[in-house]
């Protein structure tokens, strides 16, 4: 009988373990239940209380880790990351989410429930920040992108930017944690209750309002164009970088009847050389004039400084045409393209639009300055990986909703998407399904301004004072 208690111990152990690495695994990556990542560090922040500092460290990393392997076979499969590396990015996660969980511990046995549903989400916000702020792929990986089928809470964005979407998910779990574990104190557990319910209950609502609250925006027609046929990748010999060129021309000259406004085709659709850059030039100005669109057409140009990887705009009336350069690259697959540094805007009937490319969407810093711009879409030629579509694409959608936006992307080996400000889907269509696939679609032109295009990214730092505020309130009282 005396070796009961330490059986019903593992398996209560285990199960949280499990019951944690299984939300985690379910709840991010490339394809997540959004509702799980709420109830993901729940299991492990109502036993830490319980164990030692040790023991509590060691599950919570595990529990992190296990979850982090839903993308094991992305990162190293398709991205073609070597082993360690892989190993090492799917660490970082755990790195964060361990100490956090020691830190609501702490908070919890010094007799501070409001400091540890605080402390936790706070700690985890301010580490997500560094991590962005010093990792080459920004945002990417952020608990945030977990929630975009949910979008009443995605709305705080515009506000708090992707932080406190963060911050939201694990107040959540970490006041339930805190109320049911912390012993007696009736008065305080209802006290925590309330302060935490009500800030949840405000961000929904702000949610649900912001959602209902869309105003009337100029309507435009864009058309969405991409082929994912192996001998459309990419050719960099001049008869089939003209072939392909003249045959994505060919597609949006069939769009003439249609009155499409622009058109996007993706990222690196071929090569240009100084030879028939002309060329290429003449035949999609002479498209953009047959269909009256504004025409992006995304392309890797040589000349004598090096590579671009460029988007370049024509025009109905035959100007001549217009370029943005890609500000963030993807590498080890871009590490020759020289860095673009400007933005481009175009001024149209409708208002203003921007023009960005691929992985310059998971940099929340270049779509707040087309937000400051007032732009009210957002034209993203783009390159995924097939199984990243929706997750790369919904990446994309955030900036929107951030900053106030439209957003009309056109990938290749993913999903072709035109949303709103408020991050609704109005039309989307995977790439892989014809020769050539092509997506119409009534997108609204308006910019609203938003808190965080103009105080940036306020939030992070608004955690840190939180976290201190947590840390030395608790270390005041006594164990």
């Amino acid at each position: 009988m005396a070796s009961e208690p330490k059986r019903l111990k593992l398996h209560v152990i285990l199960g949280s373990l499990g019951a944690s690495v299984l939300a985690f695994y379910l709840g991010t990556g490339l394809h997540p239940l959004w509702w799980l990542t709420w109830l993901a560090p729940l299991p492990l922040l109502l036993l830490s209380p319980r164990l030692s500092w040790r023991l509590a460290f060691a599950i919570s990393l595990l529990a992190s880790l296990g979850g982090s392997f839903n993308l094991w076979h992305y990162l190293h499969h398709i991205l073609g990351i070597p082993l360690l590396p892989a190993t090492a990015i799917l660490f970082i996660p755990a790195a964060i989410f361990a100490p956090a969980v020691l830190l609501f511990r702490w908070c919890i046995l010094r007799g501070a429930p409001l400091q540890a549903a605080v402390a936790f989400p706070s700690f985890w916000v301010c580490a997500e920040f560094l991590n962005a702020s010093a990792s080459i792929h920004s945002t990417a990986g952020n608990l945030a992108y977990s929630q975009m089928n949910f979008l009443p809470i995605l709305q705080i964005a515009s506000v708090t930017g992707i932080w406190g979407i963060s911050f939201c998910l694990f107040l959540f779990s970490a006041s339930l944690a805190a109320i049911r574990v912390t012993p007696g104190r009736p008065r305080e557990k209802w006290a925590l209750a309330f302060v935490c319910g009500v800030l949840l209950a405000t961000v929904l609502a702000f949610g649900f309002w912001r959602l209902h609250s869309s105003k009337r925006a100029s309507m435009v027609t864009v058309a969405l164009i991409a082929s994912d046929l192996p001998e459309n990748e990419l050719p960099s010999d001049q008869e089939g970088a003209l072939r392909l060129f003249r045959e994505y021309a060919a597609q949006i000259d069939a769009l003439a009847p249609r009155q499409v406004q622009t058109v996007v085709i993706p990222e690196k659709v071929a090569v240009a050389l100084p030879a028939y850059i002309d060329q290429v030039d003449s035949l999609f100005s002479a498209s953009a004039a047959r269909s009256g669109a504004v025409v992006v057409v995304g392309m890797v140009r040589r000349d004598s400084n090096g590579l671009w990887n460029e988007a370049r705009i024509y025009f109905p009336d035959g100007s001549h045409p217009r370029t943005y350069e890609k500000h963030h690259i993807l590498p080890p697959f871009e590490s020759e393209f020289i860095i673009g540094t400007s933005l481009t805007i175009l001024s149209e009937p409708s208002g203003l639009w921007g023009v960005a490319i691929c992985k310059d969407m998971d940099f929340p810093r270049l779509s707040r300055e087309y937000g400051l711009q007032g732009s009210g879409l957002l034209l993203v030629p783009a390159w995924d990986f097939d199984a990243d579509g929706w997750w790369h694409g919904r990446m994309a959608i955030l900036r929107g909703i951030e900053d106030g936006f439209s957003i009309a992307r056109t990938p290749r080996h993913g999903i072709l998407t035109v949303t709103d400000d408020r991050g609704r889907v109005l039309a989307e269509c995977a790439t892989n399904s014809r020769p050539f696939t092509v997506l119409l679609a009534q997108v609204p032109v308006q910019h609203e301004s938003t808190l965080y295009s103009r105080w940036g990214n306020w939030f992070p730092w608004f955690a840190l004072g939180l976290l201190v505020v947590c840390v030395a309130s608790t270390a005041k009282l006594r164990a």
